[in-house]
């Protein structure tokens, strides 16, 4: 019965934990956002904007990307929280986005995936 209620409690403690960032895994899950976005030193804007620095970022600055008028006004400045919200549920976030994504609900693959896109700055040189 002891080991029981042991398994238990450690099942219970452990339930909440989540696993440290893992670039290598988030550049995994940004191969969903490449079929918009391009990151790195020869990223361009497509259908979405590219995402080099983007925490740190004021939302809908990116120079030659043409913003619907919801993010240009926003008010956003993208941080980590910030992105996640955004990232879970864009319209909920940004009501009049342009962004066509249903959203991302894991948060490990949250996490690894900021964790890909704080590699870069702003050139898209890896830091």
């Amino acid at each position: 019965m002891r080991g029981f209620i042991f398994v238990a409690l450690l099942a219970i403690a452990c339930a909440g934990e989540v696993k440290a960032q893992d670039a290598a895994a988030g550049e995994k899950v940004f191969g969903v956002c490449k079929a918009c976005h391009q990151i790195g030193e020869t990223a361009k804007n497509g259908v979405g904007p590219q995402l080099n620095g983007i925490i740190g970022r004021k939302a809908g600055t990116v120079e030659g990307y043409n913003y619907s008028k919801a993010n240009k006004e926003s008010g956003i400045t993208w941080d980590e929280a910030t992105f996640r919200e955004y990232i879970k549920d864009p319209k909920a976030k940004i009501p009049g986005t342009k962004m066509i994504y249903a959203g991302l609900k894991d948060e490990q693959r949250t996490n690894d995936l900021i964790a890909y896109l704080q590699q870069f700055d702003t050139d898209g040189k890896k830091k």
